[in-house]
């Protein structure tokens, strides 16, 4: 062979090496999305540093309850971290964070040996090498009982199966927690009830969570509790009350129960235990829910990706897909009802609860328009009941009104869900649209319903600094992005120009606070003055959990305002670089120490940017506004990469009802909703070489990035069916159509692509 061949050949060999080493580790295609999902990201957490605040919920997709196990002690809102090595317990949960708490939750733990039924004597070592965590099946052995648990839930509903050595001494706590609760065992029937009404808050007087649990085998025991006192008795109501049931087990045996619960009745806890477990074993409950998951995650289906991004992209859909909670049940007729978290009746209907919209405006709702917006009908139908029930829209529900964090932001999500809709019907928008009216021209019954400072806003045009209204700037800037969406959603509804034009009027508040000097926002007095003395670098005070820098770029439907307000785009751009420029430094002293949320953009490296938390996850998107969509399409990527990791410690800060996961999943597929309450996406980059959405009509959106890889992480050129694409945004209403997006993706920036006018995403300004 001649050294020439030789040569050639050993040339096309390394290239073929080359370009198979450059595919490792690359996924092409996802069969069973539900096998990715690790619900541990973010479980490595507690109050002083969030990467996520998650526990592993066990869980359907917006079921009504949640299991998982419990490392904490009762009444912990850590209820699971990762560092733990002790299991108390196999608690049902309603947790929407651990900052909200939980509220009607009891626990099942098997133990052997000596009886031991308080928490701290009864829990066990653990290990996660012995231990299976996925969406519809939780399974891990308690090493000082011998015992494997194991859990496959349903909505309102869940079976459980317990795996026990040979011994004479093997028993189940059920633990109704404190703060009032009641057991009762009836042996005859192998079965127990019983209810909790453990709450943190947000409940009617009458609230009870009623359980029902049923075993397979005789119980040979049984005793309850109260407190620390074992009683022999099958009945007890006390400040804190439980059960224990006791009986011989050979080894390896499996011992079954199915427990269900309701808010309504033990009739209607009964009614949800036929229906969803009925005559259905262990394995075949745990098959059912592993289907209903694929289903649900198979609705995007991604590939040409790592694996790591895969996990990444279906752990965060898989949490974008837990809250709002059902809140809900059906009768024995069939029909929907629900326990009012407001007035304490039953009445008919739907229900959701578990949501704070401050955080899940954002992204969380909209995702659920595009993606689920047959559950969204249900979830609005929700929001008009909880108005005609309470008198108010919640901004944050667990389960009823809670009293925390800023904003009107139910405008959004309300205005959002009618103004994406393909069919334009609703019954309860009139309702709502009312409901909205009157939160947006009256204080609530709590600081964080209708809006704090409202007289101030509606005749000064922002909530002054000295008013003695904490958070004053962001109540601001919220209020007038929540004004615009009451004026579009007014617009689509035909009501008078006269009242419409109040709100795009109001909506133009947030311009009050603006500081040239600066080029931020800064609180203002009520005389007109702004308050002094500023530092930017402030966190509270007049923001909420952020600083001037983050909560600046707070004008999501008028980047175009911003832009003129700074000087143009230049300063524009330079103001959102220094972002990322600046170092992390902070001022705490609003708070008189340092909260977590400080903590975690101190720790991130990224300046200024604090994407651990809300007010600022936006804000990477807004360089399309200024012709520079490459910024944009660098940071999202480089966000993505850094901030989001598949383990316990993946998240950058509060995980928060799926908003931070629902900012992953639509920054992976190129698009992002700066303005909710437009038709408009925002675009980015996608992440993966091809993905593939089913919308509920029935089209699919297919997203083409063949030369897609970590280099290539800029837009050189964009087909829309077929036809050159230079807008930075994406039509919601045309995406309902079905389309073929192609991205050519390249190493270095385009910066010719989306500079013109025409191609800047929309903004109030320049209607």
């Amino acid at each position: 062979m001649s050294i020439k061949k030789i040569v050639s050949n050993s040339i096309a060999f390394l290239f073929l090496f080359q370009c198979v080493r450059a595919q490792e580790g690359i996924i092409n295609n996802v069969e069973t999305p539900v096998d990715w999902v690790n619900p541990l990201i973010g479980s490595d957490s507690d109050h002083s540093l969030s990467n996520g605040n998650t526990y592993p919920a066990i869980a359907m997709p917006w079921g009504m309850n949640f299991w998982t196990p419990q490392t904490g002690k009762m009444g912990d809102g850590w209820a699971y971290t990762y560092s733990a090595t002790k299991i108390k317990g196999f608690k049902q949960t309603h947790q929407p964070s651990p900052w909200m708490n939980d509220y009607g939750q009891f626990s099942i733990m098997p133990v052997t040996g000596s009886l031991k039924f308080r928490e701290y004597e009864r829990e066990s070592f653990f290990s996660h090498k012995a231990e299976t965590v996925t969406p519809y099946y939780y399974s891990v052995y308690l090493a000082d009982h011998d015992v494997t648990t194991e859990i496959a839930p349903t909505e309102r509903a869940a079976r459980f199966r317990f795996t026990f050595p040979e011994t004479k001494d093997a028993y189940i706590i059920i633990d109704a927690f404190d703060n009032g609760s009641y057991v009762k065992i009836i042996p005859k029937e192998n079965k127990i009830i019983g209810y909790t009404t453990k709450n943190s808050g947000g409940v009617p007087e009458n609230f009870k969570n009623y359980f029902v649990i049923v075993f397979d085998k005789k119980f040979t025991v049984n005793k309850t509790f109260n407190g620390d006192i074992l009683l022999d008795s099958l009945e007890t109501q006390a400040f804190h009350s439980g059960a224990v049931i006791g009986f011989k087990t050979s080894k390896g045996e499996k011992v079954n129960a199915k427990v269900a619960s309701s808010f309504i009745s033990y009739e209607q806890a009964e009614r949800n235990l036929k229906e969803e477990i009925g005559r259905d074993d262990f394995d075949e409950i745990k098959e059912k829910g592993r289907d209903v998951w694929n289903t649900e995650l198979s609705r995007i289906k991604v590939g040409g990706g790592t694996s790591a991004q895969i996990t990444n992209f279906y752990s965060g859909l898989y949490r974008s897909l837990l809250f709002p909670r059902k809140f809900h049940e059906f009768d024995a007729k069939g029909k929907v009802v629900h326990y009012s978290p407001y007035n304490g009746q039953v009445l008919p209907g739907y229900m959701y609860t578990d949501t704070g919209f401050w955080d899940t405006f954002r992204a969380l709702f909209p995702f659920l328009n595009l993606m689920y917006p047959e559950v969204n009908k249900q979830i609005q139908e929700g929001l008009s009941n909880a108005y005609n029930e309470s008198g108010w829209l919640p901004e944050w529900a667990s389960p009823g009104l809670r009293d925390i964090m800023v904003g009107n932001n139910s405008a959004s999500v309300v205005a959002e869900a009618y103004l994406k809709s393909e069919d334009k019907v609703n019954p309860n928008i009139e309702n709502l649209y009312q409901a909205l009216v009157h939160g947006a021209n009256n204080a609530g019954p709590l600081r964080a319903v209708g809006r704090l400072g409202v007289n101030y806003y509606n005749t000064l045009g922002y909530v002054p600094y000295d008013a003695g209204i904490n958070e004053n700037a962001a109540r601001t800037l919220e209020y007038a992005y929540d004004d615009f969406a009451i004026y579009k959603l007014g617009l689509a509804l035909n009501k008078p120009k006269t009242e419409t034009d109040i709100y795009k009027k109001r909506s133009l508040n947030y311009k009050n606070l603006f500081d040239s000097q600066n080029n931020l926002m800064r609180g203002k007095n009520s005389n007109g003055e702004f308050q002094a003395p500023f530092s930017p670098f402030k966190w509270g005070d007049a923001f909420t959990e952020g600083n001037s820098w983050h909560y600046s770029w707070s004008v999501f439907h008028d980047v175009q305002g911003l832009i003129d307000l700074m000087g143009g785009k230049k300063v524009f751009v330079n103001q959102l670089d220094n972002v990322f420029s600046l170092s992390p430094i902070y001022d705490a002293s609003y708070y008189g120490g340092i909260i977590h949320e400080i903590r975690e953009m101190q720790i991130a490296n990224m300046g200024q940017y604090a994407h651990g938390n809300q007010p600022i996850q936006h804000m990477i998107y807004l360089y399309n506004y200024a012709g520079e969509p490459w910024k944009t399409q660098y940071w999202v990527r480089e966000t993505m990469n850094r901030m989001y990791k598949p383990t316990p410690d993946g998240y950058c800060g509060d995980e928060d009802n799926g908003q931070t996961s629902a900012w992953y999943v639509f920054s992976a597929l190129g698009f992002y909703p700066v303005t909710p309450a437009s038709d408009q996406y925002v675009l980015g980059a996608p992440l993966f070489k091809n993905i593939a959405l089913k919308l509920q009509n029935g089209k699919e959106i297919i997203i083409k990035a063949d030369d897609n890889s970590d280099r290539n992480r800029y837009v050189k050129s964009m087909k829309v069916n077929g036809e050159n694409y230079t807008k930075n945004w994406l039509s919601h209403s045309e995406l309902l159509k079905g389309a073929t997006i192609d991205f050519e993706m390249n190493d270095s920036p385009n910066k010719r692509r989306g500079t013109d006018k025409e191609d800047l995403p929309y903004s109030l300004s320049n209607e």
